[in-house]
């Protein structure tokens, strides 16, 4: 199965962190980063998808992707 997520955080470390901690663990970045203003909080925030291929299992809608 394929597995897609989208990680976002605020523009500092610590959405880098996140990043690199999924990549870590055999996650692959999927398309560009994006950066945006957010209104509510006033600050910046950045995102990036990543996808990761698990073998052997089935996609559930109940399973936590981040331990996959």
């Amino acid at each position: 199965m394929k597995l897609y997520r989208f990680l976002t955080g605020p523009d500092d470390s610590s959405f880098c962190h996140k990043v690199s901690l999924a990549l870590s663990k055999g996650w692959e970045l999927h398309g560009d980063p994006t950066y945006a203003f957010d209104a509510a909080s006033g600050a910046m925030r950045c995102g990036q998808a990543v996808t990761k291929t698990v073998e052997g299992k089935d996609y559930d809608p109940e399973m936590k992707l981040g331990e996959q």
